[in-house]
Protein backbone atom coordinates (compact mmCIF):
# COMPACT_ATOMS: atom_id res chain seq x y z
CA UNK A 1 0.00 0.00 0.00
CA UNK A 2 1.55 3.31 -1.25
CA UNK A 3 1.35 5.72 1.92
CA UNK A 4 0.92 9.50 0.24
CA UNK A 5 4.19 11.61 1.90
CA UNK A 6 3.09 15.51 2.91
CA UNK A 7 6.15 17.65 1.08
CA UNK A 8 8.25 19.33 3.44
CA UNK A 9 7.79 23.09 2.46
CA UNK A 10 7.81 24.63 5.92
CA UNK A 11 10.32 24.96 8.51
CA UNK A 12 7.97 23.89 12.23
CA UNK A 13 11.03 25.02 14.10
CA UNK A 14 11.33 28.38 11.53
CA UNK A 15 7.26 28.78 12.09
CA UNK A 16 7.45 28.86 16.14
CA UNK A 17 10.43 31.02 16.31
CA UNK A 18 8.84 33.60 13.89
CA UNK A 19 5.67 33.72 16.08
CA UNK A 20 8.27 34.73 18.92
CA UNK A 21 10.21 37.08 17.23
CA UNK A 22 6.42 39.02 16.07
CA UNK A 23 5.47 38.88 19.70
CA UNK A 24 8.65 40.14 21.09
CA UNK A 25 8.92 42.66 17.89
CA UNK A 26 5.19 44.47 18.90
CA UNK A 27 6.25 44.51 22.92
CA UNK A 28 9.51 46.32 22.60
CA UNK A 29 8.05 49.19 19.56
CA UNK A 30 5.16 51.36 19.63
CA UNK A 31 5.02 51.75 16.43
CA UNK A 32 5.59 48.28 15.48
CA UNK A 33 2.41 47.23 12.77
CA UNK A 34 -0.72 44.96 14.05
CA UNK A 35 -2.86 46.20 11.31
CA UNK A 36 -3.59 42.72 9.80
CA UNK A 37 -3.61 40.70 13.19
CA UNK A 38 -6.52 43.74 14.20
CA UNK A 39 -8.58 43.41 11.29
CA UNK A 40 -8.52 39.63 11.70
CA UNK A 41 -9.30 39.59 15.16
CA UNK A 42 -12.11 42.62 14.51
CA UNK A 43 -13.64 40.30 11.91
CA UNK A 44 -13.48 37.43 14.37
CA UNK A 45 -15.75 39.48 16.71
CA UNK A 46 -18.20 40.52 13.71
CA UNK A 47 -18.63 36.72 12.96
CA UNK A 48 -19.12 35.42 16.14
CA UNK A 49 -21.83 38.92 16.97
CA UNK A 50 -23.72 37.73 13.54
CA UNK A 51 -24.23 33.73 14.35
CA UNK A 52 -24.77 34.50 17.75
CA UNK A 53 -22.51 31.93 18.77
CA UNK A 54 -21.40 32.37 22.55
CA UNK A 55 -18.48 29.84 23.49
CA UNK A 56 -17.94 28.92 26.95
CA UNK A 57 -14.82 26.93 26.01
CA UNK A 58 -12.66 28.34 23.18
CA UNK A 59 -8.98 28.12 21.99
CA UNK A 60 -6.65 31.09 20.05
CA UNK A 61 -4.40 29.57 17.65
CA UNK A 62 -1.63 32.51 17.10
CA UNK A 63 -2.36 36.55 18.34
CA UNK A 64 -5.45 37.60 20.36
CA UNK A 65 -5.61 40.90 20.91
CA UNK A 66 -7.51 42.29 23.70
CA UNK A 67 -10.43 43.15 22.16
CA UNK A 68 -11.04 39.49 20.56
CA UNK A 69 -9.56 38.03 24.61
CA UNK A 70 -12.29 40.13 26.58
CA UNK A 71 -15.21 39.13 23.81
CA UNK A 72 -14.46 35.12 24.66
CA UNK A 73 -13.70 35.62 28.09
CA UNK A 74 -17.25 37.27 28.71
CA UNK A 75 -19.21 36.30 31.44
CA UNK A 76 -16.75 33.73 33.14
CA UNK A 77 -16.19 31.76 29.60
CA UNK A 78 -12.50 30.04 29.53
CA UNK A 79 -10.56 30.80 26.95
CA UNK A 80 -6.75 29.42 26.32
CA UNK A 81 -4.23 31.47 24.09
CA UNK A 82 -1.53 29.51 21.88
CA UNK A 83 0.84 31.34 19.90
CA UNK A 84 2.90 28.70 18.64
CA UNK A 85 0.63 25.26 18.31
CA UNK A 86 0.84 23.53 15.36
CA UNK A 87 -2.31 22.64 14.02
CA UNK A 88 -1.30 19.76 11.72
CA UNK A 89 -0.48 17.97 14.95
CA UNK A 90 -4.02 16.93 17.35
CA UNK A 91 -4.68 19.74 19.66
CA UNK A 92 -4.84 18.97 23.20
CA UNK A 93 -7.09 20.69 25.78
CA UNK A 94 -10.66 20.44 24.41
CA UNK A 95 -13.12 19.72 22.95
CA UNK A 96 -13.95 23.52 22.69
CA UNK A 97 -17.06 25.19 21.62
CA UNK A 98 -14.74 27.37 19.41
CA UNK A 99 -11.45 27.46 17.85
CA UNK A 100 -9.99 30.61 15.97
CA UNK A 101 -7.14 30.64 14.26
CA UNK A 102 -4.95 34.16 13.56
CA UNK A 103 -2.08 33.55 10.54
CA UNK A 104 -0.37 30.10 11.29
CA UNK A 105 -2.36 28.14 8.17
CA UNK A 106 -0.51 29.94 5.63
CA UNK A 107 3.04 27.85 6.98
CA UNK A 108 1.75 24.22 7.53
CA UNK A 109 2.90 21.30 5.66
CA UNK A 110 -0.25 19.15 5.61
CA UNK A 111 -3.11 21.87 5.55
CA UNK A 112 -5.83 19.40 5.04
CA UNK A 113 -4.50 17.43 7.84
CA UNK A 114 -4.57 20.87 10.38
CA UNK A 115 -8.41 21.08 8.94
CA UNK A 116 -9.41 17.60 10.12
CA UNK A 117 -7.92 18.54 13.27
CA UNK A 118 -9.20 21.39 13.99
CA UNK A 119 -12.83 20.10 13.63
CA UNK A 120 -11.66 17.00 16.07
CA UNK A 121 -10.97 19.27 18.67
CA UNK A 122 -14.48 20.57 18.43
CA UNK A 123 -17.53 19.63 20.48
CA UNK A 124 -20.38 18.57 18.35
CA UNK A 125 -21.81 22.09 16.58
CA UNK A 126 -18.76 23.83 17.62
CA UNK A 127 -17.83 26.43 15.12
CA UNK A 128 -13.52 27.12 14.21
CA UNK A 129 -13.06 30.85 12.38
CA UNK A 130 -9.70 30.98 10.47
CA UNK A 131 -8.17 34.07 8.95
CA UNK A 132 -4.52 34.20 7.16
CA UNK A 133 -2.99 35.90 4.12
CA UNK A 134 -4.00 34.09 0.84
CA UNK A 135 -2.43 33.99 -2.19
CA UNK A 136 -3.25 36.91 -3.88
CA UNK A 137 -1.11 39.13 -1.67
CA UNK A 138 2.08 40.85 -1.65
CA UNK A 139 2.42 41.82 -5.64
CA UNK A 140 4.77 44.41 -5.41
CA UNK A 141 6.89 42.51 -2.70
CA UNK A 142 7.22 39.70 -5.27
CA UNK A 143 8.08 41.67 -8.07
CA UNK A 144 11.14 43.91 -6.29
CA UNK A 145 12.45 39.93 -4.82
CA UNK A 146 12.56 39.04 -8.90
CA UNK A 147 14.14 42.13 -9.77
CA UNK A 148 16.55 41.48 -7.17
CA UNK A 149 17.65 38.13 -8.94
CA UNK A 150 16.87 38.83 -12.29
CA UNK A 151 19.04 35.53 -13.74
CA UNK A 152 18.24 33.00 -10.77
CA UNK A 153 15.74 34.33 -7.81
CA UNK A 154 15.77 32.12 -5.02
CA UNK A 155 12.67 31.00 -3.00
CA UNK A 156 11.90 34.44 -0.63
CA UNK A 157 8.16 34.41 -0.27
CA UNK A 158 6.95 31.34 0.56
CA UNK A 159 3.77 29.67 -1.46
CA UNK A 160 0.33 31.31 -0.01
CA UNK A 161 -2.93 29.19 -0.38
CA UNK A 162 -5.17 30.12 -2.87
CA UNK A 163 -8.88 30.98 -1.56
CA UNK A 164 -10.54 28.91 -4.46
CA UNK A 165 -9.02 25.69 -3.27
CA UNK A 166 -9.94 25.95 0.18
CA UNK A 167 -13.69 24.99 -0.06
CA UNK A 168 -12.93 21.57 -1.57
CA UNK A 169 -9.79 21.03 1.29
CA UNK A 170 -12.98 21.92 4.16
CA UNK A 171 -15.47 19.69 2.25
CA UNK A 172 -12.90 16.90 2.36
CA UNK A 173 -11.69 17.26 5.72
CA UNK A 174 -15.39 16.91 7.01
CA UNK A 175 -16.12 20.80 8.00
CA UNK A 176 -19.86 21.37 8.44
CA UNK A 177 -21.57 24.48 6.66
CA UNK A 178 -17.85 25.40 5.09
CA UNK A 179 -17.49 29.10 4.05
CA UNK A 180 -14.76 31.16 2.63
CA UNK A 181 -14.68 34.71 2.18
CA UNK A 182 -12.17 37.33 1.07
CA UNK A 183 -10.91 40.70 1.16
CA UNK A 184 -8.14 42.93 0.67
CA UNK A 185 -6.47 45.85 1.84
CA UNK A 186 -4.39 48.20 0.53
CA UNK A 187 -1.49 49.49 2.08
CA UNK A 188 1.03 52.01 0.95
CA UNK A 189 4.78 51.78 1.61
CA UNK A 190 7.49 54.82 1.96
CA UNK A 191 10.07 52.16 1.19
CA UNK A 192 10.43 48.15 0.82
CA UNK A 193 12.11 48.40 4.28
CA UNK A 194 9.09 49.38 5.97
CA UNK A 195 7.28 46.51 4.24
CA UNK A 196 9.60 43.96 5.44
CA UNK A 197 9.47 45.33 8.72
CA UNK A 198 5.79 45.33 8.96
CA UNK A 199 5.77 41.46 7.93
CA UNK A 200 8.01 40.63 10.59
CA UNK A 201 6.18 42.40 13.33
CA UNK A 202 3.18 40.94 12.52
CA UNK A 203 4.73 36.99 11.91
CA UNK A 204 4.66 37.10 8.21
CA UNK A 205 8.15 35.92 7.38
CA UNK A 206 9.62 33.47 5.19
CA UNK A 207 9.68 30.25 6.54
CA UNK A 208 10.30 27.78 4.35
CA UNK A 209 12.33 24.57 5.36
CA UNK A 210 15.36 25.69 3.14
CA UNK A 211 16.27 28.99 3.69
CA UNK A 212 17.45 31.78 0.87
CA UNK A 213 21.03 33.04 1.54
CA UNK A 214 20.75 36.91 2.43
CA UNK A 215 20.27 39.27 -0.57
CA UNK A 216 23.79 40.86 -1.31
CA UNK A 217 24.10 44.72 -1.63
CA UNK A 218 23.53 44.73 -5.45
CA UNK A 219 20.46 42.88 -5.55
CA UNK A 220 19.24 44.71 -2.96
CA UNK A 221 19.35 48.06 -4.11
CA UNK A 222 17.89 46.31 -6.87
CA UNK A 223 14.64 45.51 -4.90
CA UNK A 224 14.52 48.56 -3.40
CA UNK A 225 14.45 50.57 -6.95
CA UNK A 226 12.15 47.86 -8.18
CA UNK A 227 9.77 48.77 -4.90
CA UNK A 228 10.15 52.58 -5.31
CA UNK A 229 9.41 52.00 -9.88
CA UNK A 230 5.64 51.15 -8.60
CA UNK A 231 5.27 54.47 -6.16
CA UNK A 232 2.16 56.59 -6.98
CA UNK A 233 2.52 60.53 -7.22
CA UNK A 234 2.85 61.31 -3.36
CA UNK A 235 5.97 58.66 -3.26
CA UNK A 236 4.14 55.51 -1.65
CA UNK A 237 3.82 52.11 -3.48
CA UNK A 238 0.77 50.59 -2.79
CA UNK A 239 0.80 46.65 -1.65
CA UNK A 240 -1.79 44.41 -1.26
CA UNK A 241 -3.13 41.80 1.47
CA UNK A 242 -5.97 39.41 0.44
CA UNK A 243 -6.84 38.03 3.74
CA UNK A 244 -8.85 34.38 4.06
CA UNK A 245 -11.26 34.12 6.38
CA UNK A 246 -12.44 29.78 6.51
CA UNK A 247 -15.68 29.63 8.94
CA UNK A 248 -17.35 25.64 9.96
CA UNK A 249 -18.60 23.57 12.33
CA UNK A 250 -18.48 20.02 13.57
CA UNK A 251 -21.70 18.24 13.22
CA UNK A 252 -24.33 17.62 16.01
CA UNK A 253 -23.40 14.27 15.58
CA UNK A 254 -19.68 14.81 16.23
CA UNK A 255 -18.73 13.24 12.70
Amino acid sequence: MTVNQVPTIFSEARRVARAFRSAARRKDSADAASFLIEDMADDMIDRLSFVRHRPQISLMIGDCPPPLASYLRQDGASLSVSATANPAEPLIGGPYDFIGVIGQLDAVNDLPGALIHLRHALKPGGLVIASFIGGQSLFALRAAMLAAEPDRPAARIHPLVDARAAPGLMQRAGWKDPVVDTHTLSVRYGSLDRLISDLRDQGLGNVLARAAPPLGRAALARARAAFAARAEDDGKTPETFEIVTLTGRRSLAGT
